[in-house]
Parts: C-alpha cells; sequence; structure tokens
C-alpha cells in the first residue's frame, strides 16, 4: 500500500473519487489561515466541488499555519501534495470516501513568514479565509476589547518585526499591496463567532492602528470583512479512523477528516476583488447572514455546550450516546424551544421545528463518534459567545433561563476536575488554573465560579439568574446530573 500523493492518485480504488481536474492548472486565489479538520471538510470540500465542475481554477487554496504546533499539518500536507481524504460518515454505517484536490500549497509561518506575506500580497490572492478558533481573534469575551498587550501582538508592532500573528502577517501585506497599487482582498472568518466578520474587522483593524493610525483607518473603510455562518460536525481525526481508511479503501492518508453528512454554508456576499461561484457548489450567498448565525450559534453550538459538561459528569464520552439519552433530548428540546429560539429572529427559507430535530439526529449519529471531549474544550471562550448572550436577552425579557443557568452550573461542576464516578476530568482550557482554582472552592462558596466577571461580567449580580444557577449546581453536587437533567424535565424522582 503506497501513500497517498498525486502519483499514487491512479492507483486507489474505483470506488473512491478522486480530482478529475489537473491539479498543475490550479492557482492559488484564495489563502487560508488556520487549516484544521473543519477547514479540511467545509471550505476546501466547496471549492473542490468547483474544481470539479471545470470552474474556478484560479481559486486554489494555499494553506497556512500559523502556530509552531501546525507543523505535523505542514509536514502530512506536503508529504501528500496536499491531498487528503475526507471521509462522510452516515448514520446507517455508511462511509463515502473522496479526495480533496483544492489546496495546493501549505506554508508554515513560523519557518518563513515571508513566503506567507508575499503569497498574501500576490496579485492572484483575492481572499484570505481563517479559522483561528474563537479565541485567534484576541478580544475579551466581555468587553470585546481587542488585548493590544499580548506578547505576540507587542512583538509584531516592533519595526521589522518578523511577524508571528496571523494581525501581524495579514496587515503587513496589506500594506505591501497598498504601496504596489494592487486592491486589497477580502478577509473571510469561517470561524463559530456571532458576526464574525465584524469581530475579524474590529481586531485587524485595532491591531492595524496600533502599527500606524491611518492604516487602521484604511483598513476599517478599504477591506471588506463579510459575515459568515459555517456548520459541519467534524471531530478530530483518530488513529481508528486512520486504520479504518486503510483496510476498507487501501488509502494510506497521513491526516484525513472524517465528517457528518450535513453541511452548510451562509456567507454575506461582499468581496473586493471578486469570489468563486461558491452558490453553484452549495453555499447560500445573502445580504444578513445573522439570522442564520444566530440560529445555528444559539442552537447547535449552545447544544453542544449542554451536551458536553452534563454528559461527562454521567459518565459519557462520545457525543451520540449522551444525545440518545432521553434525560438528555429532553434538555436538548427544552433549551432549543423555551430559551434560544425566543431570542431568534425569522430565519428565511428554515423550518426551526425541523432544524431543531434535525440537531438532535445528528447529534445522535453514532458513526460520527463525535467525543465530549472536544464540545467541551475552551468552554471560556465559547460559553461567553454561544450562551450568554441567550441568557442574557432572556432576563431582560423576562424569558425562561433555568435550563441556561444549569448548563452554565454543569460547565462549573465540571471544572472542578472530576466526575461522578471519581474518575479525574481534563480540563482543556486556556483559563484551566483560574477555573479550576473557582470551581474548588464553590462547594463552600456557591458563586465562585459566576463571579469570574472577566467571563460573565454582572451575571453574578443578577438574583433571577443565580437562584436558578445556585440550585442546579446544588443538585449537582448533592444528587448528580442524572437527578438534575430529571427535574429540569419535570420528570418523577426516583424513590429514595
Amino acid at each position: 500500500m503506497q501513500p497517498l500523493d498525486q502519483q499514487t492518485l491512479s492507483s486507489l480504488p474505483a470506488s473512491v473519487p478522486t480530482p478529475a481536474y489537473d491539479r498543475d492548472r490550479v492557482r492559488p486565489g484564495i489563502v487560508h489561515v488556520g487549516v484544521g479538520g473543519f477547514h479540511r471538510s467545509h471550505q476546501a470540500m466547496y471549492v473542490d466541488r468547483l474544481l470539479e465542475r471545470g470552474e474556478a481554477l484560479d481559486w486554489g487554496i494555499c494553506g497556512v499555519g500559523v502556530l509552531p504546533s501546525d507543523r505535523a499539518m505542514k509536514e502530512a500536507m506536503q508529504a501528500q501534495d496536499c491531498l487528503y481524504t475526507l471521509v462522510v460518515k452516515h448514520p446507517d454505517g455508511t462511509l463515502e470516501p473522496r479526495v480533496i484536490g483544492s489546496m495546493v500549497e501549505y506554508l508554515l509561518a513560523p519557518d518563513d513568514p515571508e513566503a506567507v506575506v508575499e503569497r498574501m500580497a500576490d496579485e492572484g490572492t483575492r481572499i484570505v479565509s481563517l479559522t483561528v478558533t474563537e479565541g485567534g481573534y484576541n478580544f475579551s469575551p466581555v468587553t470585546g476589547e481587542f488585548d493590544a498587550t499580548a506578547p505576540d501582538v507587542l512583538a509584531d508592532l516592533q519595526p521589522g518585526a518578523a511577524p508571528r500573528t496571523t494581525f501581524g502577517l495579514v496587515t503587513e501585506a496589506l500594506v505591501r499591496r497598498r504601496e504596489r497599487g494592487l486592491a486589497p482582498f477580502t478577509v473571510v472568518s469561517c470561524d463559530n463567532i456571532q458576526g464574525n466578520g465584524d469581530v475579524a474587522r474590529r481586531s485587524f483593524t485595532a491591531f492595524a492602528a496600533l502599527r500606524d493610525p491611518e492604516l487602521g483607518d484604511w483598513m476599517a473603510r478599504e477591506v471588506p470583512f463579510p459575515n459568515s455562518m459555517v456548520d459541519r460536525i467534524t471531530p478530530a481525526t483518530t488513529d481508528e479512523d486512520r486504520e479504518e481508511l486503510r483496510r476498507r479503501f487501501g488509502i494510506d492518508d497521513r491526516w484525513p477528516v472524517v465528517c457528518e453528512p450535513f453541511t452548510q454554508w451562509v456567507l454575506e456576499d461582499d468581496f473586493s476583488l471578486g469570489r468563486p461561484p461558491l452558490e453553484e457548489a452549495g453555499v447560500q450567498l445573502v445580504e444578513d447572514v445573522e439570522p442564520y448565525e444566530l440560529m445555528k450559534l444559539r442552537l447547535l453550538n449552545a447544544g453542544h455546550q449542554a451536551l458536553a459538561y452534563f454528559g461527562s459528569l454521567a459518565g459519557y464520552r462520545l457525543v451520540h450516546d449522551a444525545a440518545r439519552d432521553p434525560l438528555f433530548r429532553s434538555l436538548l428540546r427544552g433549551y432549543m424551544l423555551e430559551e434560544a429560539t425566543p431570542t431568534l429572529r425569522p430565519v428565511p427559507g428554515i423550518d426551526l421545528g425541523e432544524y431543531r430535530e434535525n440537531l438532535i439526529e445528528r447529534f445522535s449519529n453514532p458513526a460520527v463518534r463525535d467525543t465530549l471531549a472536544r464540545l467541551a474544550f475552551d468552554g471560556s471562550e465559547r460559553i461567553p459567545k454561544w450562551l450568554l448572550p441567550v441568557i442574557r436577552e432572556n432576563l431582560a425579557a423576562g424569558g425562561e433561563v433555568r435550563r441556561s443557568a444549569a448548563v452554565v452550573a454543569s460547565w462549573a461542576r465540571y471544572a472542578e476536575g472530576v466526575d461522578e464516578q471519581g474518575r479525574p476530568i481534563e480540563v482543556a482550557d486556556r483559563r484551566r488554573e483560574e477555573l479550576v482554582a473557582r470551581a474548588r472552592r464553590q462547594r463552600e462558596d456557591p458563586l465562585a465560579f459566576l463571579a469570574d466577571r472577566e467571563l460573565f461580567g454582572d451575571l453574578v449580580d443578577d438574583e433571577r439568574f443565580t437562584s436558578r444557577y445556585r440550585a442546579a449546581l446544588s443538585s449537582l453536587h448533592e444528587r448528580g446530573a442524572r437527578a438534575t437533567l430529571e427535574a429540569l424535565a419535570g420528570a418523577p424522582q426516583p424513590a429514595a
């Protein structure tokens, strides 16, 4: 069995679709920063669809890694001529593989920041897209302000510094294009943040203004930052995934991607130098993304948070196992119907009832084998963006918050670092030390976790919220996750 690369494509089984287009003719028009599983199951897949149609040959993708940890991706992509296998996992166990060829170059910024800047500054580059996670925009989850004191930001602001950050790389590339008389490219955020384009605009222009106030003004005025909503459940690739691909399809792929069948991309149609005909690949181009993104962030992403901590405490490790449990389904339905949906605007073309039920079925797909640990990762970045806005809007409107309060309490209980069976929980979070320290004080001080104003703002001062939060936290400590969910669902309590 030969490793996957351009030379071995012809030897793959006929049942596995491979690029029918001439990859030598594909030129980079998109530079994508943050090449992980999601980008490769989503944006790169859409571009691959266009290339298969014989279109968009000047819209290939140059992938960029900014972190030292991206070296493994660089090595995998370079060894495989940037090819990889995308495996769609259907609920009935069917696997649908396809080799994706839309990425034609990969650069690692720590090795050669100049090469990255020049690729972005090249006339052929018309879009720079991003999946840098919620934390990659360097702003406070409470104030929304750019953190100008971050060490890498300060380093990038030094005269003549080789850029370390995405901000430094993109800004330097825009400066060079401006000096060369080239129009600025469009910056497209593909991260799960409400108003991701607006967030990107604030972060990048704030950085540019620190370098030169006039530059910041120019960037805010001239560089488009369209909003987008992206959706496809894409769990981390495991060694079992690699082995299954070898065994069932004869493909030796260093880093395949597995995902669910569902995919959606809603994109604001605002580009400075044109764009690929993405609508022909299934992308929804709209004037206003907000209704779609609120729907997704507050139903799917916040729903994932509801599963992550309660499920982990109850002893579940895989998402589908928790999502198939009637108690967890009740939590999800109640939260989505009574708490999240009242905060949403009408979503053109979407039946929210069908969408909610479809989400639960997507979460329940046993073939995907997504982990609760992945959903629980970086709660300090996710909860403030996905769940707290629902809570604040409902508090302001006199709406229901008891399930949302219980989800926050489940996070606080999870952050103690041990589940109900006494097994350790690895709290994977950028703010781990502070979170764990606060969580371990909360049996004596029930509001210790919620008192972190950098995360929760003034929620700790709202008696309507704190009463529900304290009740849920007390129940989690005294009776456990299942009994707490039974109480939320109004289910009869078991006999003592």
